[in-house]
């Protein structure tokens, strides 16, 4: 591991962005125009999961569509919330990422949502946020396989093992720790007690690039030991 992190990569849902609720209100309406009914908890069992696996899981809920048409139609429909309703940053996200564009860190958002609505967020923020966008149609193997976050830091032209992944659902945390990237986690709608996150912090609020800087340096020293 180098003396500080070559890259910070994000998630978007509900790290970044707290979408989740668009993306719950969908599924929602959609199983129910099917007849269907769709429950928090499960959608809760979505959260952080590739686009076609919830898509066949909203098929057996019902919804009598191909799984890239339900990719589609869901997407659209979150699409629209951002444009009528915003898009609502978590708290601190947009500000430790500005931190880190200004101290001249490398970012990249990588998201299982489709390109074209991870466009939609990043073309929303007011400053040059990513040097790098992978979405899920851009990768074979969704989260939780690391093939999300290696393909990242190919890109970037950097070790995974000197990246910081930020994530809030057991599903990310898995790619990221499996990827070899050091782990942070910021809960939100699930619990990550158990998922192997090197840390996990309650928000983003109020931290900075040395913060992260930090995290990096003491995920370092275990590795030592």
């Amino acid at each position: 591991m180098s003396s500080k992190p070559s890259a910070v990569l994000w998630d978007m849902d509900g790290t970044l962005v707290d979408t989740e609720p668009y993306w719950m209100a969908a599924e929602t309406e959609l199983v129910a125009s099917y007849g269907g009914r769709w429950t928090h908890e499960d959608a809760v069992q979505l959260v952080g999961n590739g686009l076609l696996d919830s898509a066949v899981v909203l098929q057996s809920a019902g919804v009598d569509m191909d799984p890239e048409e339900i990719v589609q139609t869901l997407t659209d429909r979150v699409a629209a919330a951002l444009k009528t309703q915003g898009v609502p940053f978590r708290p601190g996200a947009a500000e430790l990422l500005a931190d880190l564009r200004a101290q001249g860190v490398p970012t990249a958002l990588v998201t299982m949502s489709l390109r074209r609505m991870a466009l939609e967020v990043v073309n929303s923020i007011d400053f040059a946020a990513f040097d790098l966008v992978v979405a899920g149609d851009d990768v074979t193997l969704p989260k939780p396989h690391p093939e999300p976050y290696l393909t990242a830091a190919t890109k970037l032209g950097i070790d995974i093992a000197d990246a910081v992944v930020i994530e809030d659902s057991v599903t990310g945390v898995t790619a990221g720790r499996s990827s070899g990237a050091v782990t942070l986690g910021v809960p939100h709608i699930v619990s990550l007690d158990d998922a192997g996150a090197h840390e996990l912090w309650p928000t983003l609020a109020g931290r900075t690039t040395a913060d992260i800087r930090d995290l990096y340096a003491r995920a370092a020293m275990e590795n030592v030991r």
